[in-house]
């Protein structure tokens, strides 16, 4: 049998594009640092590294998101901090949101270096944006999914599922900005919206699902697997 013909298209690095929502960071982190060639020239090229990071931060990367029934994937790009049973917030209890059942919590840390915009763990329709003004602790304290700044989504899919998970704005974090708003049809991975400058996401798992990741792994938002409907635990979680 002949060999299927080698493929002739190739793919190339580049930086990724800079999301539109830090674009204005970007200019007035670029501009300082032209201005200060005329006035305090010594401090210029600490400013340029500076402009260099908040591009960095609002860097808005390609994903090439998994296809399948029965999956959930990262809605964040950062470190799996936290994945135990918890009781739901108020704001997604009730039958018209995730039930009163407690749910599995998978807890994603977003560090300043980490790509801060977030994707829909699902395919579906968004029922609910929630936002809810607070104080902006540590996002790796268990109390924060409590007591910061977050904002709740709740994505329902064709057959009815669904998904809560939260934006929770963190130490540095100062802004949650949404993407998206009730009625709105996504796709799995689809950008949902964004934090600034360090923060958490925290996913609800439905009973039947079980996590794919453990604690201390890294995901990548709209490309890592986080949970399964019915698939075996991973070693090392206890749910």
């Amino acid at each position: 049998m002949d060999k299927p013909p080698l493929g002739t298209s190739t793919v190339k690095w580049r930086f990724p594009d800079i999301h539109p929502e830090g674009r204005k960071y970007v200019a007035i982190a670029a501009a300082i640092a032209l201005a200060s060639l005329f006035i305090f020239d010594f401090i210029t090229w600490p400013l340029v590294f500076l402009a260099f990071g908040v591009a960095a931060f609002f860097r808005d990367p390609i994903r090439v998101t998994p296809q399948g029934e029965g999956m959930l994937v990262a809605p964040a790009d950062g470190l799996v901090t936290m994945i135990q049973p918890v009781e739901l917030p108020p704001e997604l209890r009730g039958p018209q949101a995730l039930g009163d059942a407690p749910m599995v919590r998978v807890s994603i840390f977003m560090s300043v270096f980490d790509v801060h915009v977030n994707r829909t763990p699902i395919t579906g329709t968004i029922r609910h944006v929630i936002y809810i003004s607070g104080r902006f602790l540590n996002a790796d304290l268990d109390k924060a999914s409590e007591e910061n700044e977050r904002q709740h989504f709740i994505v329902e899919d064709k057959h009815g599922l669904r998904i809560g998970f939260t934006q929770i704005a963190g130490l540095v974090a100062r802004r949650i900005v949404s993407f998206t708003k009730p009625g709105d049809m996504v796709v799995a991975g689809q950008r949902v919206g964004l934090i600034r400058f360090g923060s958490r996401v925290d996913v609800f798992l439905p009973a039947d699902y079980v996590a794919q990741v453990t604690l201390g792994q890294r995901t990548i938002a709209g490309e890592t697997i986080i949970a399964r409907k019915g698939a075996a635990a991973v070693s090392g979680i206890s749910q």
